[in-house]
């Protein structure tokens, strides 16, 4: 069974997860840790549960998702794993819109990825499976972490409870996004629940039902 700790961090109140098993060999998706409390919340979890981590997955690289990176290479020798077509976002950070948030994370050592992320492959820690789905339009390279063992999904900024990401940054694009959610998400069980990048958690039959934005 997967033990899931959500810590909201940064000032876009990202949601980064911790997951394990009973294995304690864990994965931590989308760590925007920014701040020294942010970074202290994370490494007392990891810490009192003993944990180990063996992967940092990243949904897509905006920059509120992997502030982290840095973090993440330095304590736990974990470098981020993603979709390639979002590998310009990281390098770049979009400081032309972004600004100084952006800067900040351009002055980190950041690490180069470990493996880039495509649609069928799998991740594994413990007991447990993560398969990846590509479902770009929030970003060029977003994807999602399912374990049909559990019917768990982390979805980054693909869909949120009764909204969607927002699709007017570089790369994004609202008709890609609204595809992916229906070929990809919506396609899942209905009772699988929704880890999202912001906000509190859903599950796929409220969404289809209730959801505005897909139809």
């Amino acid at each position: 069974m997967l033990d899931i700790k959500r810590i909201q961090v940064n000032m876009l109140e990202e949601n980064c997860y911790i997951v394990n098993d009973e294995t304690l060999e864990a994965v931590v998706i989308d760590c925007g840790a920014l701040s020294e409390d942010d970074r202290k919340q994370i490494t007392n979890y990891i810490e009192s549960k003993h944990l180990q981590v063996k992967h940092h997955l990243c949904t897509h690289m905006h920059f509120d998702h992997c502030f982290g990176a840095s973090f993440m290479w330095k304590n736990y020798h974990v470098a981020p794993e993603f979709n390639k077509a979002d590998e310009l976002i990281y390098k770049g950070m979009g400081a032309e819109i972004f600004g100084q948030l952006a800067l900040l994370m351009k002055q980190e050592d950041n690490p180069e990825a470990t493996r880039y992320l495509n649609d069928g492959d799998e991740i594994t820690f413990g007991h447990h499976i993560l398969t990846v789905l590509a479902t770009p339009g929030h970003s060029p390279g977003g994807v999602c972490f399912y374990c049909a063992a559990e019917k768990t999904v982390f979805v980054g900024d693909t869909i949120f409870y009764c909204s969607i990401g927002r699709t007017d940054l570089p790369g994004g694009n609202s008709n890609t996004l609204c595809t992916s959610i229906q070929d990809k998400l919506f396609t899942l069980p209905d009772n699988t629940r929704i880890y999202p990048g912001h906000g509190p958690q859903t599950e796929i039959g409220f969404e289809k039902q209730y959801n505005p934005y897909v139809r």
